[in-house]
């Protein structure tokens, strides 16, 4: 079963020892339709997005001007309506995926930890990538070096325990930390 979730933030638990928690929430989501292999198309709240096409499907399935995105998830229910998240309180174990914080472009001390050079005067070395290149053979750059470049707002997934979910508030704590800015949605599928 998935669920769409917006991070929180972390905190921390009560208990002695306390165990580092990432808060998240589980969107309010409604199922259109459900399929014979329990793959739903779902609809949830994000944002003011709204065309044509969205103003129709919130038609052909009754929804009301809220729900303006949709997606194809696997779920538990097996009739439209109410997402079901009965099976989230008995769940032990959860895959969460994410989009890590966009970073730009990013050089290769930041990017891949490189040491860079000395800070003093009279070098050249600095924060640079340095040699790049082989001798005679091969005679390229090989493929997959470490460059500066894109880093940052790529799709991430972590398994995570789950701590305590508040089915009143659709609040989900799993334990550890999870990807991601505050704020920011993304996925999460229930593996035990």
């Amino acid at each position: 079963m998935e669920y769409i979730i917006e991070k929180i933030g972390m905190s921390r638990t009560i208990a002695v020892p306390s165990v580092p928690v990432t808060l998240l929430r589980v969107l309010e989501a409604k199922v259109c339709e459900v399929n014979a292999d329990k793959r739903a198309l779902v609809s949830y709240v994000s944002g003011k997005k709204m065309n044509k096409a969205i103003v129709g499907q919130q038609k052909k399935y009754n929804l009301s001007a809220a729900f303006n995105r949709f997606v194809t998830m696997d779920v538990a229910n097996a009739e439209a309506g109410d997402l079901n998240t009965a099976p989230l309180g008995e769940a032990k174990t959860l895959k969460v995926s994410l989009k890590t914080k966009g970073r730009g472009f990013s050089g290769v001390i930041k990017r891949h930890n490189f040491g860079g050079g000395p800070g003093a005067h009279g070098h050249r070395f600095h924060r640079t990538t340095g040699s790049i290149g082989n001798c005679e053979w091969p005679g390229r750059v090989q493929k997959g070096k470490k460059m500066p470049g894109h880093y940052g707002n790529t799709q991430v997934t972590v398994k995570n325990e789950i701590v305590s979910f508040d089915a009143q508030n659709g609040i989900l704590a799993v334990k550890g930390s999870v990807p991601g800015a505050n704020g920011s949605l993304g996925k999460v599928r229930i593996v035990k």
